[in-house]
């Protein structure tokens, strides 16, 4: 449903301007209706569902065992976390500010559209996570390569 990359200011109030691509298949998917989380992997990024994805997120999460610490872990990151948007008349999101600040988020921020979800990102953070990945992508290749020619 939602890909793609759009680079986007936050403004002086915290607030993310939802690209106009998206706006109609958000409001056919919820109604207009957002949550927006932790991401459970990266630190430097914020995960934002349409309302009846997350539920769906939400349920799957929470039926997982509370006698596990980890899984305690990624209910309290991701459920207690959570917070309900709707984008005003203008399309824009406010993000709550212990959300942008645990994330690291300020002025520039990437919206990635990840299929059922979007992730947003501190521009230069996700810049370093791709150089990193880049990285780990060639080291990887280089030892297959190594292994097919020995």
């Amino acid at each position: 449903m939602f890909f793609g990359e759009t680079a986007i200011n936050l403004d002086a109030k915290g607030r993310l301007a939802i690209p106009i691509r998206y706006r109609d298949a958000i409001q056919e998917a919820s109604g207009g209706q957002l949550v927006l989380t932790y991401s459970a992997f990266d630190s430097g990024a914020l995960w934002l569902y349409p309302e009846d994805e997350w539920k769906r997120v939400r349920d799957e999460v929470m039926g997982l065992s509370t006698f596990n610490s980890g899984h305690r872990s990624l209910q309290r990151r991701l459920v207690g976390s959570a917070s309900g948007l709707e984008p005003d008349g203008n399309g824009r999101i406010q993000l709550p500010q212990t959300l942008r600040q645990v994330a690291g988020l300020e002025k520039r921020v990437v919206l990635l559209g990840m299929g059922s979800r979007f992730e947003i990102w501190n521009e230069t953070v996700l810049n370093q996570k791709r150089v990193e990945e880049e990285k780990g992508l060639s080291e990887a290749a280089s030892d297959e390569m190594s292994r097919l020619v020995l």
